[in-house]
């Protein structure tokens, strides 16, 4: 397989990645399991380089995949709205590799393995 299941089905795993990837976009940094990190780092890439590009299609294709909730409170900008006016614009130069994932070691209770995962 070229993904992971992460142990759920097609519908729960997609709203899984919505998610992450949205709380991605609007935080820039967050700590969740390793096997997740690796898996969302695909899907916030594609986000990215959709955002390079700028046009009307590729907002929309977009807006199809991150969730509409707000960015910024005091400007009232959504997730969409930071990922082309503030994300996009920070890698113009960059060819790709816009994420980091740091390993943190087993969590306490079940042992997963955790990792941060944030924009470079």
């Amino acid at each position: 397989m070229a993904y992971r299941k992460l142990g759920r089905d097609s519908s729960a795993r997609k709203a899984l990645l919505r998610d992450l990837t949205t709380d991605l976009i609007i935080n820039e940094r967050i700590e969740t399991t390793e096997a997740k990190a690796k898996e969302i780092r695909s899907t916030v890439e594609k986000m990215i380089t959709l955002g390079k590009r700028g046009d009307l299609h590729a907002r929309r294709q977009a807006a199809a995949f991150v969730r509409k909730e707000t960015a910024n409170e005091e400007t009232g900008q959504d997730a969409v709205q930071k990922l082309f006016d503030d994300i996009a614009k920070r890698y113009d130069e960059r060819q790709g590799g816009y994420t980091r994932v740091m390993k943190l070691g087993p969590r306490r209770g079940d042992g997963a393995e955790m990792a941060i995962i944030e924009l470079v």
